[in-house]
């Protein structure tokens, strides 16, 4: 029979330390407003045109700024956590992988949750600005799983694969730049959406097969991660699995149209 949440959470607490996890937060916290200065400040000596995009672009400008920073930040986090060290290596110990953390893998959940906390924060403070309802359900549900993972210690193997798929958002921020920057015709705007219809497919669709006949051959072990963990390891990532194909649709389509347009110059 799976533990209570709160014993579970108990158990966690007393193995780690909480104030790693507050520290943590108010981390990711400060990175977001730090990055978002600087992009400011730097985008001018980049992009001339910087100074002349209206105020709600300036805004989304240095949003996305703190966004492909958190991006690279988690990627290179969840790669060293679940693949270069032994957290997770099955051989390695004989704890289930279910169960298995570190005040490392800690703290990157609890940076990354800094980073939504402030990003959905934003989203609201200046709605419709910088996204709609699909923004409010993808940070929602993410902090629902991550922050339950970091309370608990559990199912962090999981979370650290979806946090991986934030990989793709440098190349979706980049699109929106050439956009917003009057190069949606050029080389490296075909090129970045050639990248990205890619990066798409390997980590946000292929990715996810893996994601779930890895924890199908393990149910065993995630039947015993408490009541409301289960249920959101067993709903939450299908979620945002049925939105990423809903972007990939989009990505694809949008592919298309370049690369047509592209063609069409030529000719």
């Amino acid at each position: 029979m799976a533990p209570s949440g709160f014993s579970t959470i108990v158990d966690h607490a007393s193995s780690s330390n909480p104030r790693l996890w507050l520290f943590s937060v108010f981390g990711g916290i400060l990175m977001c407003k730090i990055v978002y200065e600087l992009t400011g400040i730097i985008s001018p000596l980049i992009y001339k045109g910087f100074v002349k995009l209206e105020n709600a672009q300036k805004l989304e400008w240095k949003n996305r700024g703190f966004s492909t920073f958190h991006a690279i930040f988690v990627a290179i986090g969840s790669v060293y956590l679940l693949v270069i060290s032994d957290l997770f290596d099955e051989h390695a110990r004989d704890e289930w992988i279910i169960n298995r953390s570190s005040a490392l893998s800690d703290a990157v959940l609890g940076i990354s949750i800094g980073y939504f906390l402030t990003d959905l924060g934003m989203i609201i403070w200046t709605y419709p600005t910088l996204g709609g309802f699909e923004y409010f359900l993808h940070h929602g549900l993410s902090l629902l799983a991550i922050g339950q993972s970091l309370l608990s210690g559990q199912v962090q193997f999981y979370i650290l694969i979806v946090l991986f798929t934030e990989i793709t958002t440098p190349f979706v921020n980049l699109r929106w730049y050439l956009d917003v920057s009057g190069k949606k015709n050029s080389t490296l705007y075909m090129l970045n959406g050639v990248a990205l219809f890619v990066g798409w497919l390997a980590a946000r669709v292929i990715l996810f097969v893996f994601f779930f006949s890895h924890m199908y051959a393990r149910l065993y072990q995630v039947k015993q991660v408490y009541t409301m963990g289960f249920y959101s390891t067993v709903t939450i990532p299908p979620a945002l699995a049925l939105m990423n194909l809903f972007w990939f649709w989009k990505i694809a389509k949008g592919l298309i149209k370049t690369l047509t347009k592209a063609k069409g110059h030529k000719h």
